[in-house]
């Protein structure tokens, strides 16, 4: 059986692809799922849960939802077997929540779903995520490097690279980027950023100002560079770059001097930036001022 599935996928693609339709019960897909519809597999071999990590991981989803989905087999139309992530279910159950993001598996007939898969990730109509998860589908199935993966599907390296980042996305980001609510660029553009919380509140600033792709690079490379920015009235801060005490009584300093609340930013390497913000033209004209008087004393 095995070298059946060897032979089938190392055919090359216009052995797979034929003028005959390939249908398959197996597929992979994302969801939100009821916990109501999940149970645990009998055979999870762990069985200890740490009562108080568990407590923290419920706060946090609590507070900023499930980042990584948990993967499913589902057993029949409103039955689902937890496959990988019951820790994860555990403390949604906790934070109260009723429904989950989850990986969803069926595997009917494996031999058939690989040859859909590979003929699948052709067709233009799938959109990113479900092409990112056919990837990992063939990756794990098969045991494939990312190398070996490309030249069985005819794409370059870096591009079986960019579509398997979008799965270490948050999942809210995921689920948007299936709903086609955002494209590949704005997730491109946010897994620049190490930070999942930084990662969902640019993302929510998406959804609610409708930003370009080069508005999200613009914002992200602001921030990877340790500044802050505006944006709908929010002031979003990097994560790690809180001001030291000497760069505080500057910026303090700053503010004094100017009359007006100065923005400093600093990144660890010492690379920063000041913003001297004005109301109006006339308080343009007063900073200009103060700045023409420091030339003259020089």
């Amino acid at each position: 059986m095995a070298v059946q599935k060897k032979y089938a996928l190392g055919r090359g693609l216009d052995a797979l692809i034929s003028s005959e339709e390939v249908k398959t019960s197996g597929s992979s897909s994302i969801n939100e799922i009821e916990l109501s519809k999940i149970s645990v597999n009998p055979n999870q071999p762990r069985r200890e849960f740490d009562p108080i990590a568990l407590q923290d991981l419920a706060e946090s989803i609590g507070e900023i939802g499930i980042i990584q989905p948990i993967t499913l087999r589902q057993l029949s139309e409103d039955s689902y077997q937890i496959i990988a992530g019951e820790r994860r279910y555990r403390a949604s159950v906790m934070a109260g929540l009723t429904t989950i993001p989850a990986y969803i598996r069926t595997a009917d007939d494996e031999n058939v779903m690989e040859m859909a898969l590979i003929e699948n990730i052709q067709r233009e109509d799938l959109n990113s995520l479900e092409i990112a998860l056919a990837y990992q589908h063939l990756i794990e199935q098969y045991g494939l490097t990312q190398e070996r993966l490309s030249e069985r599907v005819g794409k370059k390296r870096a591009t079986i690279t960019n579509y398997l980042r979008l799965l270490k996305l948050p999942a809210p980001i995921q689920m948007a980027l299936k709903n086609k609510e955002i494209d590949m660029g704005h997730a491109r553009a946010l897994l620049a950023l190490d930070d999942p919380k930084t990662q969902i509140k640019i993302f929510n600033e998406i959804i609610s100002q409708g930003y370009s792709v080069r508005k999200v690079e613009e914002i992200v490379k602001a921030l990877a560079s340790g500044e802050s920015v505006e944006s709908g009235g929010k002031k979003i801060t990097p994560k790690g770059t809180k001001l030291s005490e000497e760069y505080t009584m500057l910026q303090n300093h700053l503010c004094s001097f100017f009359g007006t609340k100065v923005q400093l930013s600093c990144t660890p390497k010492g690379k920063g930036k000041i913003s001297i913000p004005f109301n109006s033209e006339s308080d343009l004209e007063r900073i200009m001022e103060i700045l023409d008087s420091l030339k003259k004393s020089e």
